[in-house]
């Protein structure tokens, strides 16, 4: 699986994560199937994760699965709330699902995202957490994702990007090339809307045909369709015309 530069971190990540948004949200009894997709494609080579408290059970059902792979593991999560206090709960969970450190921490949906940073930054400094990020879904809130963008408070941006959601490419992909910031593509499959037209490879390999994208996060119970997923990591990239072939299709 291709590596990118994971922006001024200097990581170098692996360009097909896994998300975990609904398909890590299972109870006790349910877990089985969530680590087996998360054998499936650590054998492949991913060793990026993302979460969020947003997500229900997800967060511990993703430490639990990680285990002692947890230390090579890049564990991305965020913090979704208004309140401060619960923002430290929160935290404190967090630590406990993974080890005691969070190697990204975003600001969930750009939520309450000055004051979140203020007492993040004095988690980083203490080591519980290595790189400091911002996340949100719509592309109405792209104006207050570029002012945190430019304040130089983070680190990583994630957005979402595939061939029906291309806001991104006009100001906030130009913005993290400029600022050096790593860039992550939620829902690089549409939420699974576009599924029922096209392979789950040929989606994952137009978003990243893009190298302003380091890393892609598609979520799935399925551990067939999680190999699939990241074996899409691999090159050859889709050229120019053919991408915008898959627009076109996607369109109509």
């Amino acid at each position: 699986m291709e590596r990118r530069r994971f922006g001024r971190t200097e990581l170098k990540v692996p360009v097909v994560g896994l998300g975990t948004w609904q398909t890590f949200d299972v109870a006790a009894g349910q877990e089985r199937r969530a680590h087996e997709v998360v054998d499936a494609v650590w054998q492949v080579g991913t060793r990026l994760f993302d979460s969020s408290p947003m997500y229900g059970r997800a967060q511990g059902v993703l430490g639990r699965a990680l285990g002692e792979r947890r230390q090579a593991a890049w564990v991305a999560t965020k913090i979704w709330t208004s309140s401060l206090g619960e923002a430290h709960s929160q935290f404190a969970e967090q630590l406990e699902f993974f080890g005691g450190r969070i190697d990204l921490e975003q600001v969930h949906n750009l939520v309450r995202w000055r004051d979140h940073l203020d007492w993040m930054e004095e988690e980083r400094a203490a080591g519980r957490i290595g790189f400091l990020g911002a996340t949100h879904y719509a592309a109405s809130a792209f104006g207050e994702l570029e002012e945190v963008m430019r304040t130089g408070r983070i680190d990583a941006i994630q957005v979402p990007y595939n061939p029906l959601e291309r806001d991104a490419e006009r100001r906030i992909l130009p913005l993290a090339a400029e600022l050096d910031l790593g860039v992550i593509a939620m829902r690089p499959l549409g939420g699974g809307s576009l599924i029922r037209r096209f392979d789950a490879s040929e989606l994952l390999k137009w978003t990243l045909a893009d190298e302003r994208i380091h890393v892609a996060i598609p979520a799935t119970s399925s551990v067939a369709h999680a190999r699939a997923n990241t074996n899409a990591g691999t090159p050859p990239w889709p050229s120019g015309a053919e991408r915008r072939r898959v627009v076109d299709r996607a369109r109509g």
